[in-house]
């Protein structure tokens, strides 16, 4: 299943995407996005609705805000693919390097990313994102993927000067609408194995990053374990795995995201997140 947050007469509403066609959830369920959703009546529930959901519009004829519009949490791994870190010069540790994105730095599918007024040096990152279905505390490994509502696209944008002024990740991350995320959530039963999944990035049609999801360093299962053991998860809340090697920073010569662009980050099985790039306006 499908399922995704949009936007229609500057209200959101949830939605599945069955073919090309967005049906409303939102009528039936009473909860206007997939936080909302994950919160309350679940994945089943909206499963159990769509048959009955009336068609609202063609999927490319309403604008679609972020998958989880405002999750609590966005955590993000770094360095979890090998040649990246390698790319990006980190030493191997023996745990997940972790930084936090604010949900101001996310657009939904199709909306423009926007490279900051401060810098030039504006990055893209494909990831595979996890969203979580279920409050959760010490969950073991073993039992990671219960708590898994489903899966996503992510576009970890990084503005790298900002990023490397500390040592601390945060402000090169953060950058409002410098990241994206979506077109949809595929919820996990459509997923069995989500470490089976070709990943890919595209700048223009050309491809920058190409990998499988299980090479990352630390699995799903693992990272949940991790996190758990010190904050409590929310239904909602997101996981970036973190990206494969190919970033533009580190090319010869550089390649970064300027306005015109555009960004595709292509999963199998959950589909293409495509993200204009323009311009911040100073002041914005």
């Amino acid at each position: 299943m499908r399922l995704v947050t949009y936007r229609l007469d500057g209200t959101e509403h949830l939605g599945a995407v069955v073919d090309d066609t967005i049906r409303a959830l939102t009528p039936a369920l009473k909860v206007r996005d997939v936080q909302g959703l994950l919160a309350g009546p679940g994945v089943a529930a909206a499963q159990a609705a769509l048959p009955s959901a009336p068609v609202i519009a063609k999927e490319g004829e309403v604008e679609l805000a972020p998958v989880v519009p405002r999750p609590r949490k966005i955590i993000c791994v770094g360095a979890n693919y090998d040649l990246h870190r390698q790319e990006m010069g980190r030493d191997e540790l023996p745990y997940p390097t972790l930084f936090v994105r604010f949900p101001e730095s996310m657009v939904g599918h199709r909306q423009h990313i926007l490279r900051p007024y401060a810098s030039e040096r504006f990055d893209y990152e494909g990831e595979l994102a996890v969203i979580i279905g279920a409050k959760a505390r010490h969950v073991p490994a073993e039992r990671a993927y219960s708590v898994v509502a489903g899966y996503t696209c992510l576009n970890d944008g990084s503005v790298r000067d900002y990023q490397r002024h500390t040592t601390q990740f945060t402000p090169g991350k953060n950058f409002d609408a410098s990241g994206g995320m979506g077109p949809w959530m595929v919820t996990a039963d459509e997923i069995p194995d989500p470490h089976d999944l070709e990943l890919r990035t595209r700048v223009n049609g050309e491809v920058v990053q190409s990998a499988n999801t299980g090479q990352m360093s630390f699995r799903i299962p693992e990272i949940i374990e991790y996190v758990s053991t010190f904050t409590t998860l929310a239904p909602g809340d997101v996981i970036a795995t973190g990206t494969p090697s190919g970033v533009g920073d580190k090319r010869k010569p550089p390649l970064y995201l300027k306005a015109g662009d555009l960004l595709e980050v292509e999963i199998s099985k959950i589909g293409v997140l495509s993200l204009p790039v323009a311009d911040e306006s100073h002041g914005h």
